[in-house]
């Protein structure tokens, strides 16, 4: 079955910014030639409408990952995410905190409470038992390395993150980074060989 969702806030990420710009797509005459199409990804909304076999959903919030510049969307009901309530800061969690929460604990295997890795071996569990992991996050003040630092604490990681300013060094403390490295005032290598001359256990690299 399908529903109408009308749409109250949508997020705008770089892959927004690329996507309607045709970089995603092979050339510019295959971007041209794709015209027409729906833009934007992530956004949060209330079903209006509902198809007999989508169930009682008119009313309740809902997230989708497609099409999200539009006012109103027909969307089938399997490719809707059922959400607490329509608010803002549930668009971060889509995108950015996906992101962060797939790349760290399928990627880099962390052990994150609330989280399951499905490629986690028995052996590296204990490992981050036995001792406590130290994560570096760059670019660590942006959307989805804000999510990656506190998940890693959620995780009981040392993090180290690095940031450029005073304002976006004071949100990482706040958000209880262990050591920020402001490279606009520090060094970012020298503090790393200084400080952690073993290196770190897990790098989440935003930037790239």
């Amino acid at each position: 079955g399908h529903v109408i969702i009308r749409r109250l806030f949508v997020g705008i990420n770089a892959s927004d910014i690329n996507y309607t710009s045709g970089r995603y797509h092979s050339s510019k005459s295959a971007a041209a030639a794709a015209l027409p199409y729906d833009a934007g990804f992530e956004s949060v909304g209330v079903v209006v409408a509902a198809a007999p076999d989508a169930g009682n959903c008119i009313g309740s919030a809902a997230a989708t990952m497609d099409a999200g510049f539009s006012e109103y969307a027909l969307v089938q009901n399997r490719r809707v995410l059922p959400v607490p309530c329509p608010a803002p800061e549930v668009v971060a969690l889509l995108t950015s905190g996906l992101t962060a929460s797939i790349a760290l604990s399928e990627v880099g295997r962390l052990q994150i409470p609330g989280f399951s890795s499905t490629t986690a071996m028995p052996h590296q569990r204990q490992e981050q038992q036995g001792g406590q992991k130290t994560v570096l996050v760059t670019a660590a003040a942006g959307g989805t390395g804000q999510f990656a630092v506190q998940l890693a604490k959620l995780a009981g990681c040392h993090v180290v993150a690095t940031c450029g300013g005073a304002q976006k060094a004071r949100l990482l403390r706040e958000l209880g980074v262990d050591r920020v490295i402001d490279y606009k005032s520090e060094d970012v290598k020298s503090v790393l060989k200084r400080e952690y001359p073993k290196g770190v256990d897990l790098v989440y690299e935003s930037v790239g």
